[in-house]
């Protein structure tokens, strides 16, 4: 698997709630920067940690899709543009950006969001996130085949 496979696989895992792959392509622990969309500083947490915020907020949200592509390197990092749309209650959140990837040994340790623009409703991942911690998720784990 290539490292942009490895990216590619980290997006499609999340938006199909396949949290397994989601630890592996992530390493055990992983820089963190959302800070163009959220504030604050970027975090180092472990992958454990960052799949509870994950799961809390993907998992209120009824669908998400990531559309990302084409994923270039340079001076060895991925750089990849993003769409990530966000569906609840028949409202929309769509986040437009570019992510920035560190891929070691097949796995993630660096992700970065550098967020261009948002439209749709911004309340809508306080909505989700609420939602899912009430006990009341909008998507619970695939069934396993």
């Amino acid at each position: 698997m290539t490292d942009a496979d490895v990216v590619i696989r980290l997006t499609h895992a999340i938006d199909a709630l396949d949290w397994d792959t989601v630890r592996a392509v992530c390493a055990d622990e992983v820089c963190i920067d959302y800070t163009s969309l959220q504030g604050g500083e970027p975090i180092t947490a472990s992958i454990d940690e960052l799949l509870v915020g994950w799961r809390a907020l993907v998992h209120g949200f009824e669908a998400t899709q990531h559309l990302i592509g084409p994923i270039v390197t340079v001076d060895g990092r991925l750089h990849t543009h993003v769409r990530a749309s966000h569906w609840l209650d028949g409202e929309v959140w769509t986040v437009y950006g570019h992510y920035i990837a560190v891929v070691e040994g097949g796995r993630i340790t660096e992700y970065t969001l550098q967020t261009y623009q948002q439209e749709g409703n911004l309340e809508l991942p306080e909505r989700a996130r609420a939602r899912s911690l009430a006990g009341r998720p909008a998507r619970a784990l695939p069934a396993v085949a």
